[in-house]
């Protein structure tokens, strides 16, 4: 859209432009200064795209160079002065002209000069500078160009007092991981200046630091992380010294995320930072660290639901996803810790770790009944609701439902990553803990687990792995066994072993894919043998396998051989529990996967660990194909 300018405007284009093109700098600076006055005075003028270009243009970038230059010299006469003007006029056309103007040269060329700048202007220059860095890095093009300095210890400096710098710094590695040929060559510029920041932040709380290396671990691809950083323990030491330091809501959600980024990114060596033994002391800092973290999530949960649709819900759930995660972490790393059942490796004293057993296992009984009240909110509803509470219907993957107006209008649950970190970590200590009561307070959750394994796929948030972790848990018990056929349970899971064994070449079973298969034999194996007979539907099943061609196929990988093993032997298991009608109906199935098994033994080594499942699985299916 064109506006008509007045004519004193016009008057003033042509002076700055007749100022801006004289061989004087002097001249040159007066006709910045009233070209400031313009931008900054003419509301007409500011909305003339034509007009802001071509002063644009008028404005040479090689003087703008020197400005910059001499303005990061405080020996020099006016360089105050020229500074703040040069940057108060570039960060007003970067406001005004059109959008991806400040990826071009003009901008980009200008960076490491601005850079240089950062220690040498006024409080309120050196904000709008940094604002104006942040503008032009959000292009490609201008994150290219600050990424190739070799020196931005400028930056780093001031990043205690001025958290901006922290958002340039993210803002230009990850835009420039998206362009970058060279990722270990990003990867090196990130670790060096990952290092000056570490260095800059001693001595000072580093929540903001935390809270952007919490982001940035989280965004950034595995190719431009840092491999080996000599930084990390450190950075671990800032998130000890705010756990031990009272912290408020700001610090607890920085060194929550920060910590959780680390341990998913650098599992063993931050694993080992965080949850090394102090059994010396009596109250270490995984224990301290662990505790505060199930605090949060227990006095949080319960009032997560009436947040759903609050501004501040994107950062609880962030929050308490990272709590969840770092739960479930050091519930990996304490079961590791006890296998050798020696007191040598424990990571904490006893007592401390009976605490903590209790503690988690009173989160995880919050965390059941918090999925439960948000699935029935997404999803189950209640009956005998005022329609008032209806929000209409919404489409899922489970066709048409009523939706509530408490549930999220972003994310439904089965799309919310705070829902699938909960599952996660509740999953994991139901089957590592054993505890009779929260298991069975847990099978409850079993239509929603088998909800969740249905709708999910590699390209949205996952949650079969997570749920069948938690279903072998729940399947020791009757209940939670009945609950999960009522739901189509065990169609669903062998339905999905059946998909991933009968792809056309073992070898393209993924691990992904091979450790699921094997979850989910352990899920059906308890049923089938528990039943007291064989449900006519569980015979597809058999169907399925017996048509499985295995002499086409080569040497299986060792985990995918493991698979094929573990489905005959629940194929065994279902067919020694059903009836002799049911065997006889199903005779020429029988004797397919005999010989199946017959071609699988053939692949196994006498002294393989595999060996002797393998001969079980031949001696019943021998014997039930001869008596049929």
């Amino acid at each position: 859209m064109g506006f008509d300018l007045r004519i004193q405007d016009e008057a003033n284009i042509t002076k700055i432009q007749v100022l801006l093109q004289a061989q004087d700098d002097t001249q040159r600076f007066v006709g910045l200064a009233l070209l400031k006055s313009v931008l900054d005075n003419s509301p007409g003028l500011r909305k003339s795209h034509d007009a802001v270009q071509r002063l644009w243009e008028s404005l040479p970038a090689k003087f703008l160079d020197r400005l910059l230059r001499t303005g990061s010299n405080p020996s020099k006469r006016d360089a105050k002065e020229m500074l703040d003007l040069a940057v108060s006029v570039l960060h007003t056309f970067a406001a005004l002209l059109p959008e991806g103007a400040t990826s071009r040269p003009k901008f980009t060329d200008r960076i490491p000069r601005l850079v240089g700048a950062v220690l040498y202007g006024s409080g309120e220059t050196v904000r709008m500078l940094l604002r104006l860095l942040l503008v032009i890095v959000s292009s490609r093009e201008g994150a290219m160009a600050l990424v190739k300095m070799d020196d931005l210890s400028s930056m780093t400096e001031v990043a205690p007092s001025h958290a901006v710098v922290l958002d340039i710094l993210r803002h230009a590695w990850l835009n420039a991981m998206v362009v970058v040929d060279d990722t270990p060559y990003l990867a090196d510029r990130i670790d060096r200046n990952m290092q000056s920041l570490v260095s800059s932040f001693r001595g000072t709380d580093a929540v903001t630091f935390l809270e952007f290396l919490g982001l940035l671990l989280r965004q950034a691809s595995s190719e431009v992380i840092p491999s080996d950083p000599k930084w990390l323990n450190a950075v671990i030491g800032f998130i000890r010294n705010l756990v031990t330091s009272r912290p408020n809501s700001a610090a607890r959600s920085a060194y929550t995320n920060a910590a959780a980024s680390l341990l998913r990114v650098y599992p063993k060596e931050a694993s080992g930072l965080m949850f090394k033994a102090e059994k010396n002391d009596e109250k270490p800092f995984c224990y301290l660290f662990v505790n505060l973290l199930l605090v949060d999530i227990r006095s949080s949960a319960p009032l997560l639901l009436e947040q759903l649709n609050k501004p501040e819900y994107p950062n609880t759930s962030r929050r308490l996803a990272s709590a969840f995660d770092i739960i479930c972490l050091f519930i990996g790393h304490l079961v590791r810790s006890l296998e050798d059942e020696s007191l040598e490796t424990l990571i904490m004293s006893p007592g401390n770790l009976l605490k903590l057993r209790k503690g988690i296992s009173e989160t995880m009984s919050v965390t059941v009944e918090y999925l439960r009240d948000r699935w029935d909110a997404t999803f189950a509803g209640a009956m005998g609701l005022h329609p008032d509470a209806r929000s209409g219907k919404v489409e899922t993957w489970m066709g048409s439902r009523l939706a509530l107006t408490w549930d999220s209008l972003e994310n439904m649950a089965d799309e919310d990553p705070f829902v699938l970190s909960a599952v996660r970590a509740l999953a994991l200590w139901l089957r590592e803990d054993e505890d009779d009561m929260l298991r069975r307070e847990a099978t409850g959750l079993a239509d929603m687990l088998m909800d969740l394994y249905r709708g999910s796929s590699a390209e949205k948030l996952d949650f079969r792995s997570p749920a069948l972790v938690a279903l072998e848990a729940l399947v020791t018990f009757e209940k939670g066994r009945h609950i999960l056929l009522q739901h189509d349970g065990w169609n669903i899971l062998s339905r999905d072993l059946c998909g991933i064994l009968l792809q056309h070449d073992a070898s393209s079973i993924g691990e992904d894919e091979t450790a699921r298969g094997m979850d989910i034999v352990r899920v059906l194996l308890p049923i089938a043998e528990q039943s007291s007979g064989t449900a006519e539907e569980w015979m597809s099943l058999i169907t399925a396998v017996a048509a499985w061609d295995v002499s086409r196929r080569e040497q299986s990988p060792p985990p995918v051989l493991e698979l094929q093993v573990a489905a005959m032997q629940l194929c065994c298991a279902v067919l020694v529990r059903a009836g002799p009608g049911t065997r006889k109906r199903y005779a020429h199935s029988v004797g397919a996967l005999a010989g199946i098994a017959t071609q699988l033994g053939r692949r196994i080594p006498r002294d393989g660990f595999l060996r002797e499942a393998m001969d079980d699985v031949q001696d019943v299916l021998g014997g039930l194909s001869g008596s049929v």
